[in-house]
């Protein structure tokens, strides 16, 4: 006969925050889940199945640093990812909080607040690798545009700060809201290389006079609010290719198109011809608080 101590159920608890914005049911939605002991993996991933979020995180003990974060997708667990980790820090953020560190994956990740506005967040982000480029014209025919769509002389480069990002600059909005992708000739392109790469898109035309650069970040599922992770990408890219200045902030705006408007804050910093301090920010706004028992 089963226990009733055994049969007791589980409670975890949870808050759902809206990320890369200061308004409530705007910017990227995700699911923190404020204390993962007890979870198996498997546990968690079907948690990020029936969130249904672009992803769910799960804050456990960490080794000293700082507490880990696990982070899933409803598929999958990511070694990292932006808006998770931004949306987690401010989960986190006790009062007067100036800095956590985040064990993800991939290692540690800081965020540092300050509070203008609103508490603001700014991750550092490891690193940029800058890979391979590619050919305009191929990448047009996956995209269902022309090559003329592209922003002049400006190189489409894979480029990595923990997930790998093709970043395209497009000359408007009208040609980058002018693609259609062909995703089975997107994932035959792709297929030789990381398989999580993917586009961000970007233009110097933009809806807010605030803003420096519009972004979209479609995949064969739909598309993405707001990407921290490839605004990092775009950070590196801005700087490498004389489109920003080396260390100055520049506001991206993105989920416009899928009516939820983002803001994301990045910059980055060119030494010596080498990209580093690469950082993405932004503001968070929670949404909703509960608690999911387990058997």
């Amino acid at each position: 006969m089963m226990s009733l101590a055994a049969s007791a159920p589980r409670t975890f608890r949870y808050e759902v925050w809206d990320v890369f914005t200061r308004q409530p049911l705007t910017g990227n939605p995700l699911c923190v889940f404020l204390d993962a002991r007890g979870m198996s993996d498997a546990e968690m991933q079907s948690i990020a199945r029936e969130t249904n979020l672009s992803e769910t995180t799960f804050v456990l003990p960490g080794s000293g640093k700082g507490p880990r974060v696990r982070i899933f997708s409803p598929t999958t667990e990511y070694p990292f990812a932006g808006h998770p980790t931004l949306g987690t820090a401010l989960a986190l953020r006790q009062p007067g909080q100036r800095q956590i560190v985040l064990e993800e994956n991939i290692g540690p990740i800081p965020v540092d607040f300050s509070e203008r506005d609103g508490v603001f967040g700014d991750m550092l982000q490891t690193d940029p690798i800058l890979a391979e480029t590619h050919e305009p014209e191929k990448i047009a025919a996956l995209l269902g545009c022309p090559a003329s769509a592209f922003l002049a002389d400006r190189p489409i480069v894979n480029i990595s700060t923990g997930r790998p990002n093709l970043i395209v600059l497009f000359k408007n909005l009208a040609a980058m809201r002018s693609v259609q992708p062909d995703w089975r000739a997107v994932e035959r392109y792709f297929s030789g290389g990381d398989p999580a790469r993917g586009f961000y898109f970007l233009t110097p035309e933009t809806e807010s006079r605030t803003a420096q650069f519009h972004a979209r970040k479609l995949n064969s599922r739909g598309e993405d609010p707001a990407t921290g992770s490839a605004a990092g990408c775009a950070a590196a890219y801005l700087v490498q290719f004389g489109l920003a200045a080396s260390g100055k902030q520049v506001l991206i705006e993105q989920g416009t198109e899928v009516k939820r408007p983002s803001e994301l804050y990045v910059s980055a910093v060119k030494q010596g011809g080498k990209i580093g301090n690469v950082r993405v920010g932004g503001y968070g706004a929670r949404v909703m608080r509960g608690e999911l028992r387990l058997a």
